[in-house]
Formats: structure tokens, sequence, C-alpha cells
């Protein structure tokens, strides 16, 4: 597993940030049915709710969006990935099915209401430092336009920012091919939810993409 610190700058301006780290082996691959059943009742779920905008409103939301905030980001211009798949749902457009792994991912940012960066180990460049994206740094979002990274958290390797709680970059994408990914649960309200969380996306990975040698570690 690549070492994930996060940078005592950041950490001064979002002092409960936390991050559960799960490495693991893992068979890429078509939604399974499965696993595309569970993504409709985690749907369903929200929708069937009197009013479904108040999951906007849960405290891991909020404090993702208090995390932006601090760091000069603003929150309802780049919002945290959880936080973006519930308006989609929302809106009626359904999560996206990708492949098992980034599935798999996104059932459990929707369900904990937490963003999740999801990395392809073969292209991560060494460990790992979540900081404050600098003037000037950008990257490709995947399927997306260069995001502007000044002010944003961000996943940084050797060779620079490669993922963030808004949209992780086309460099570390996992794709088809992938046989080993980091997932970084990220969490601005502290560590207390993030071992249930670990717990589950290990559970998902195993049942649904082959998981294997699933090692979970939480940083805070």
């Amino acid at each position: 597993m690549p070492r994930v610190t996060i940078d005592a700058e950041l950490k001064a301006k979002c002092p409960r940030v936390a991050l559960a780290c799960a490495t693991a082996e893992v068979s890429t691959g078509e939604t399974p049915e499965g696993l595309g059943a569970e993504l409709r009742v985690c749907e369903e779920k929200v929708l069937k709710l009197a009013e479904p905008k108040s999951v906007l409103e849960a405290a891991a939301i909020l404090a993702t969006r208090a995390g932006y905030k601090a760091l000069g980001k603003d929150p309802a211009r780049y919002r945290g990935s959880a936080e973006a798949l519930l308006r989609r749902v929302i809106a009626g457009k359904g999560l996206p099915r990708i492949n098992n792994v980034v599935d798999v991912i996104n059932l459990v940012s929707v369900e904990s209401r937490l963003p999740v960066g999801l990395y392809d180990l073969a292209h991560v460049q060494g460990d790992i430092l979540f900081r404050a994206g600098r003037a000037g740094e950008t990257y490709k979002g995947i399927g997306k336009y260069d995001l502007n990274l000044e002010g944003l958290p961000v996943f940084c390797d050797a060779a620079g920012p490669h993922g963030s709680p808004t949209s992780d970059s086309e460099r570390t994408m996992v794709t088809l091919g992938t046989k080993r990914v980091i997932a970084i649960l990220i969490s601005f309200g502290g560590a207390e939810p993030l071992q249930r969380w670990g717990q589950q996306m290990t559970e998902l990975l195993q049942k649904y993409a082959s998981g294997q040698n699933i090692q979970v570690e939480i940083t805070n």
C-alpha cells in the first residue's frame, strides 16, 4: 500500500479531516446483475423519501462543503462526489453504470454520503499526499474538462495531483484492465464513520469484484 498522509496545512484548516484507505486486488469487469440491483435499491431509497433533497443536508455532506469553504473553494461550484451523485439520483438520472469496481465505490459513496477517490495502483507513482491544490495546477478529470485545482483538496503522488473528492484524473482512473486499486474514503467530519464504510467497501469488492488481499487503514 502506498503511504497516504494528510498535509499539515490542510489539517490546520480542516482539523477533523480523516481518510480510510483500502487497497485491493480486483477483477474489473462489467456491472453484475446483483450489483445493478443494489444500485437500484439505493436510488429508490432516496427517491422514496418524503423530501429527497433532504439528503443534501446530511452531516457528511455539510462537513464536505465546510471543508471546501475552509480551503477557499466554492462548494456550490465544486461539489464533493457524494453530493454530485445524490443530485443525479434526485434529478431522476440514476447512478452511472461504469464497471463493477467503480460502481461499488459509487454505491458506498452515496450510502455513506462521503466522497471516495478510486485509483489504479499501476498508475500511482509512490506515496500519496492529501493537500490543497496550488495555483496553476490542473488535470483532466474523468470525462470532463481540465479541472482548476487551486484550493481544491487533492491527492498527489510523485507525478503530481491525480485525484480529489470532486473528480479524479484520467491518469489514474480504473479501467477494465485494472488489477490493483486504492480507494480512499474522505471524511471532513471526523474518523468515526470510516471503519463502518471501509468494512462495507471491503465486503462489496469481495462480492462483486473478486476482491482479495484487502487492507484498510485509517489516517487522521
